[in-house]
């Protein structure tokens, strides 16, 4: 696996690409990004110091821009499928050893999967089931870690409030963890412990599986 500071080839420069790769630049990571379009690279040349013009199907334009070099690799190709299954593919056989894709939907994603991508991402997807949690009103914020297991921030349900963290049985009772709270008039989280006292302002960050937290949320 590629460690943090590694240079990272991103191709695709949408919406998603090109956010991708200026905050990867902005962190202090080296990218080479790669797009076929002329316009958009041009756009992007004085915000990115590596950015070409380049068809990323074709494993000869890759391999003379020195791809097989790269340890880490994001397709981020927007709405061609074809294309963004052929990227993939291409930059597997190049050797590139850890390849984050973006998929449209999930028999996208297996196929990237199929021909060599390590992760898949389905952003519209993910941000749809984050969005769908807080419009109910009681999340606040939503991550999903994977399909058995989420971090929730919330406020503590009247049950818990007054009462040391240790003292509620709150593992046994709801199956879910209170990690972090931060107080009410407090601006930064801290860890939760068996001694903390919740109190009606505080917001507090729930782990556990999916499903206990949404049950759990609902005491609200």
């Amino acid at each position: 696996m590629g460690k943090h500071h590694d240079p990272v080839v991103v191709i695709g420069l949408g919406r998603f690409g090109s956010a991708l790769a200026l905050e990867l630049a902005r962190r202090g990571t080296d990218v080479l990004a790669i797009d076929s379009r002329q316009a958009i690279v041009q756009r992007l040349a004085g915000q990115l110091s590596q950015v070409v013009v380049a068809d990323a199907t074709d494993i000869d334009a890759l391999g003379s821009l020195g791809v097989a070099d790269f340890r880490r690799a994001v397709i981020a190709i927007g709405t061609d499928r074809q294309a963004s299954i052929l990227a993939a593919a291409t930059v597997a056989d190049l050797g590139v050893e850890d390849i984050w894709a973006k998929a449209l939907d999930a028999q996208h994603a297996r196929i990237l999967e199929r021909v060599g991508a390590h992760h898949v991402v389905q952003p519209e997807h993910e941000m749809g089931e984050r969005v769908a949690h807080l419009v109910s009103g009681r999340m606040l914020d939503w991550l999903e870690v994977d399909e058995r297991w989420v971090m929730a921030k919330t406020r503590p349900p009247k049950s818990l409030v007054g009462t040391p963290l240790g003292e509620t049985k709150l593992r046994a009772k709801h199956k879910v963890t209170i990690v972090a709270v931060k107080p009410q008039h407090s601006t930064a989280f801290t860890h939760a412990g068996t001694d903390t006292v919740l109190t009606y302002g505080d917001q507090i960050v729930v782990g556990g599986h999916p499903d206990d937290v949404e049950r759990f949320v609902e005491l609200l």
